[in-house]
């Protein structure tokens, strides 16, 4: 969007990050397909990286693809 603010929403990425948050797929979601593989081959670096991940959309600091900050309902 013209805004900086992605069309992706922030909420379905949360839920996709607790649920399956070590295969990444939040990311492929955003937009953010190398680190999204990358997370998927290392298990969200363990769990630490899914957590920071989690983190980062609970503060609303996540950005998609394009740097824009998810839309959050």
């Amino acid at each position: 969007m013209a805004d900086g603010t992605s069309d992706k929403n922030n909420t379905v990425a949360l839920l996709l990050c607790f649920f399956i948050g070590i295969l990444g797929v939040h990311r492929f979601y955003v937009g953010k397909i190398g680190t999204g593989v990358l997370m998927l081959v290392t298990f969200g670096g363990l769990g630490i990286w899914a957590l920071i991940d989690m983190i980062m959309i609970i503060l609303q600091k996540f950005t998609d693809s394009e740097g824009n900050t998810l839309k959050f309902n």
